[in-house]
């Protein structure tokens, strides 16, 4: 498979607006990996929910409280969490943020205009 990117990512893409003070930009991806930043205002969240790839996200910015399996937690930049498959995960911003997103294998609903 492709990348749909260039091999290098500046981070001048475009953002998709997802509504309720949630972005995303697609960083790059192949059909084992991808990486996706996702910017949320005040407030805004990631409802719980659960997936088949592998997750391990990155507080590049902000404040969120992080639900991973029932367990809560405050993460802020520099921490992460990885959420195993099929397992359920979510996220509230508390403090304006960006979180990394990496998935394995890509996430192939988010290519779907």
């Amino acid at each position: 498979m492709n990348f749909k990117k260039e091999p290098f990512f500046d981070g001048n893409s475009e953002w998709e607006d997802l509504g309720n003070g949630v972005s995303r930009q697609l960083a790059g991806y192949n059909s084992q990996v991808m990486m996706v930043i996702v910017k949320f205002e005040k407030d805004a969240a990631g409802p719980l929910h659960q997936h088949f790839h592998s997750q391990i996200t990155y507080v590049a910015s902000g404040k969120f409280e992080v639900t991973v399996d029932g367990e809560i937690k405050i993460l802020q930049q520099g921490d992460g969490f990885l959420a195993q498959p099929n397992i359920f995960h979510g996220v509230k911003c508390i403090e304006e943020g960006r979180l990394i997103d990496a998935f394995a294998p890509f996430r192939e609903d988010f290519l779907i205009p």
